[in-house]
């Protein structure tokens, strides 16, 4: 029997964020799913080695990897609308569950369970689920900061929230890297090279 769920993940490459933003350059779920993993396995390591935490890094990473696997079944549901009021977002919550259920009926039964967790978010997993979190805002933030610096004013108030956002997360993690790693972002090419 063949399995379609590999073949499924891969098509992450095909569903672009920020459908209704002008943007300077495309970014789909597979680039801001590895941006993500990025974040959230630094995060880890920072809360680890600078703030005593005990984070499992790699679970976080993979985690991150497919916090928005099931995009490629829904699509990405642009921010306004997904939140716009407490019955779309449960409504939207629902079929995110629904087409992670469908992902998984893809795998073979013996990796099924394996892969649970990326799609039904476990008690043991709560922590890392928060860093998986803080790590999709910041990208989100290091999206509009790219655009920003390029120009694009579309993403002037999106920028403006997005930092807000960071600023109200009460991590140890999230304000050690936005104080020793952001400012980088908003540097070009020739300054970070001088």
């Amino acid at each position: 029997m063949s399995s379609n769920f590999f073949a499924m993940v891969n098509r992450m490459k095909l569903i672009d964020r920020w459908a209704l933003m002008q943007n300077t350059s495309n970014e789909n779920i597979a680039e801001h799913s590895h941006c993500v993993a990025v974040i959230a396995h630094a995060l880890a390591l920072i809360g680890n080695r600078k703030f005593g935490k005990s984070y499992d890094a790699e679970r976080a990473c993979l985690l991150a990897i497919y916090h928005d696997t099931t995009e490629v079944i829904t699509g990405d549901m642009p921010t306004p609308v997904k939140y716009y009021n407490d019955d779309i977002k449960n409504v939207y919550k629902d079929i995110e569950r629904i087409a992670g259920e469908r992902l998984l009926a893809m795998l073979d039964e013996d990796l099924r369970n394996e892969y649970v967790p990326f799609f039904t978010k476990q008690d043991e997993d709560k922590e890392l689920w928060a860093l998986v979190k803080a790590a999709d805002k910041i990208s989100a933030l290091i999206k509009c900061i790219e655009e920003k610096r390029m120009g694009n004013r579309e993403f002037d108030s999106a920028l403006e929230k997005q930092e807000k956002i960071i600023d109200a997360i009460d991590l140890d993690e999230v304000r050690y890297f936005r104080e020793h790693y952001l400012p980088a972002f908003y540097l070009t090419l020739d300054e970070h090279t001088k």
